[in-house]
């Protein structure tokens, strides 16, 4: 369980993770491919519902990656009683966010949405599709807290099992539910919902089984805590906590920047969501290799090796680099060939085009930002990701508030807001890096 700083090991790891995030990659741009056949407006609803539902992940994504921390650690030093008490106490805290998760969404969901919307027929649609998305969350919480195990303890491979079964089960149900085949009522926007709900409870089986059909429930003892132990349980919220509160901002400023662009009209917001589709799938090569370095970083501060930690990145990084860059190229040739998946309306993919330049340039600024980033979670000081993300939200926020909403400029100058978020990013990142400061934390 005690990694080597080799770009093979690095490939090792990212590999696996980045083949587990390109499966539900396909299944959204399947989901947008086949709304947008519906048409501009379902595209436009299920932008904000979805990225609404991602905000509600957030608190599940930061649970999971301060979880994968403190596996990797405690892999690095050997200590397998160690993992499974982890795990264990980090379920149970999992499913009590989620339910509050669920909780928040159904009592003010509806309020937010409207008081922030102007097209009173995408808050409907937006509010409907969402009360139902909400409820395959605790299945999702449990399916991320399997994969941090499997990610943090070296086990990576299985995530492709378990995302080929899941997407497998999404694509089939938004094929027959969103346009009534085989038998199935055709319920459009909001059987894209439940085929999501479905496909995470699968995934979330899947995963759960894998642990016993591996052994690793008794290798790692998993299920022998489920005793809530309150040390451990603030252990896991020390480090999680503010990766959750730092997710939720940078997803959170997200969702307020498609509430921006919704105010700009319906095909902005219709042209926004198929974007996000687009360069989701070709950050699945950055997202990978950032949770590469999340793990190898704190795996290594465990052996003993701080020393290595800069050179883990720095390879790291210049692998992310060179993915970013050819998927920049050849997103830039082939720009009209990729908008077709979504839409065959010509005005729509028109009006794409210069923004998916601008996006193209700010991926590969992402490639360095986000590694550099994940570096200084590895390094357990989660606080410091947190104020790197604040000041990073701001700065975002005042780009978005002064261009979208007081300029109203167009679409592809909106989304220059990428470069001022991760130019923070990077320069917090690197900062805190450089000063030593995380040198001898103990999690």
């Amino acid at each position: 369980m005690q990694l080597e700083v080799t770009t093979r090991q690095i490939i090792k790891i990212a590999g696996p993770i980045c083949l587990a995030l390109i499966i539900p990659q396909i299944n959204h741009i399947t989901n947008t491919a086949f709304l947008g056949r519906l048409g501009e407006f379902e595209l436009a609803a299920n932008g904000i519902a979805g990225i609404y539902y991602l905000v509600m992940y957030m608190i599940v994504y930061g649970l999971n990656n301060g979880l994968q921390v403190l596996i990797a650690r405690r892999a690095g030093q050997g200590q397998y009683a160690g993992i499974g008490q982890l795990f264990s106490n980090g379920i149970q805290v999992g499913l009590v966010f989620s339910l509050m998760a669920i909780l928040i969404t159904l009592l003010a969901a509806p309020w937010f949405f409207a008081k922030s919307l102007h097209d009173q027929h995408i808050l409907s649609a937006a509010i409907s599709f969402i009360r139902i998305r909400i409820w395959g969350l605790p299945f999702l919480m449990l399916l991320n807290m399997a994969d941090a195990f499997y990610i943090g303890s070296g086990h990576p491979k299985i995530l492709i099992v378990i995302s080929l079964c899941q997407e497998m089960m999404n694509i089939f149900f938004d094929y027959t539910l969103i346009f009534g085949k085989l038998g199935l009522p055709a319920i459009g926007l909001n059987g894209a919902a439940i085929a999501s709900i479905i496909a995470e409870f699968t995934g979330c089986l899947v995963a759960c089984s894998m642990l016993f059909i591996k052994g690793y429930h008794r290798k790692y003892s998993l299920f022998g805590y489920l005793r809530v132990n309150w040390a451990i349980v603030r252990n896991i919220l020390d480090v999680s906590a503010p990766l959750i509160v730092q997710f939720l901002f940078s997803i959170g400023s997200w969702f307020v920047f498609f509430i921006f662009i919704e105010h700009l009209g319906e095909r902005p917001l219709a042209v926004s969501n198929m974007l996000r589709s687009i360069f989701g799938f070709f950050g699945i090569f950055t997202w990978s290799l950032a949770a590469a370095c999340n793990t190898m970083v704190s795996n290594v501060i465990g052996q003993g090796k701080s020393e290595l930690v800069f050179k883990a990145i720095r390879k790291i990084v210049g692998i992310s680099v060179i993915c970013a860059t050819t998927v920049c190229i050849l997103v830039n040739l082939f720009p009209y060939t990729l908008l077709h998946i979504y839409t065959n309306n010509a005005d729509l993919i028109t009006v794409a085009i210069p923004s998916i330049r601008i996006i193209t340039l700010s991926t590969i600024l992402m490639a360095i930002s986000a590694v550099t980033m994940s570096g200084v979670i590895g390094t357990g000081n989660t606080r410091m990701n947190l104020v790197t993300e604040i000041t990073a939200v701001i700065g975002y926020m005042l780009y978005c508030d002064i261009v979208i909403e007081r300029m109203r400029s167009e679409l592809q100058w909106a989304w220059g807001a990428d470069f001022i978020y991760w130019t923070i990013i990077f320069g917090l990142s690197y900062w805190y890096l450089r000063s030593g400061r995380w040198k001898g934390k103990e999690i």
